[in-house]
């Protein structure tokens, strides 16, 4: 019988717990979902907590009709059960009332959805592609002009070392500049976005059905082959957004993070106009032109 290597067990079990705590991407004490950083987000998470009240309401006074029938009418009291065995009244009452509960948590669930789907007056457009295990970025455009920038976003090389089988290294390691677990939630290159715009997403996979979600925008996509799925957010704060693929798309699901940087107008410009110069000097690197002297832009 082979032995147990419990070395590798424990690292095994460390990789599992850490990549449990990436998967919520929890913040210290959290108990309820985020509030996001989006019109969206802010509203789901109001609608959840309408709900959560509802619920919170009905359990206690289900628990407590129950609690009181137990410990109030037991047998060692004497009670004796009723010999009456049908109530129009109380059949209305409990049939009803359950009724205008879904209706009226239904209308502005339904309302929230339609808002979340209209991508109208959209300044910007990206295209998301997922693909075994990665995903594509293409600015499409912004503010009416062409984007002309697409690039690959993989997991960092960090994490991807750490990941491997026997590599002696742990998960623990792999934090941000503020001491916070980024382990397999970081990636090479994120996706810069502008604050205050509304951005139209259009995503579609490559291979296999994958999942775009980044939970402070408040919803997540189905990137599908063949099909073209559209959201849209607007980021109301600058700041380092991370989300996962959402659906389970082979033995590497787990590994393709999603980094979205959310910066000020300004700031995304001068990206952009950065990433764009470096694109055409590759293409005219590649034509064999001469290229101009490039401009000095700020890095992000």
């Amino acid at each position: 019988m082979k032995r147990v290597n419990w070395s590798q067990l424990g690292l095994g079990l460390s990789a599992l717990m850490f990549s449990a705590l990436a998967l919520a991407n929890p913040e210290r004490w959290q108990l309820n979902m985020t509030q996001g950083v989006s019109d969206t987000a802010a509203e789901v998470y109001r609608l959840h907590m309408i709900t959560l009240w509802i619920c919170v309401v009905i359990g206690i006074i289900v628990f407590g009709a129950m609690a009181i029938a137990m410990f109030k009418f037991r047998k060692s009291k004497g009670a004796e059960p009723a010999k009456w065995s049908h109530n129009t009244t109380a059949e209305v009452i409990w049939t009803v009332i359950p009724v205008l509960i879904l209706i009226g948590v239904a209308w502005p669930a339904t309302k929230t959805m339609f808002r979340m789907e209209d991508v109208t007056g959209s300044e910007m457009t990206v295209k998301v592609t997922g693909y075994q295990w990665m995903w594509r970025y293409e600015i499409v455009n912004y503010k009416g002009q062409p984007g002309g920038v697409s690039f690959v976003s993989r997991l960092d090389r960090e994490s991807d070392s750490v990941r491997q089988r026997r590599s002696g290294l742990s998960p623990a390691t792999v934090t941000d500049a503020a001491g916070r677990s980024t382990y397999l939630l970081d990636v090479d290159r994120p996706l810069v976005l502008p604050t205050d715009t509304k951005i139209r997403f259009v995503i579609t996979a490559d291979d296999v059905i994958h999942s775009w979600w980044v939970p402070a925008f408040g919803w997540k996509q189905d990137a599908i082959p063949g099909v073209i799925n559209e959201n849209w957010t607007q980021i109301n704060a600058p700041g380092i957004y991370r989300g996962q693929c959402a659906e389970l798309c082979g033995k590497d699901h787990g590994f393709m993070p999603i980094v979205v940087q959310a910066v000020t107008p300004a700031e995304f410009e001068s990206w952009l106009a950065a990433e764009q110069a470096t694109g055409d000097a590759a293409t005219r690197v590649a034509q064999r032109e001469p290229a101009a002297a490039p401009a000095v832009v700020a890095q992000y």
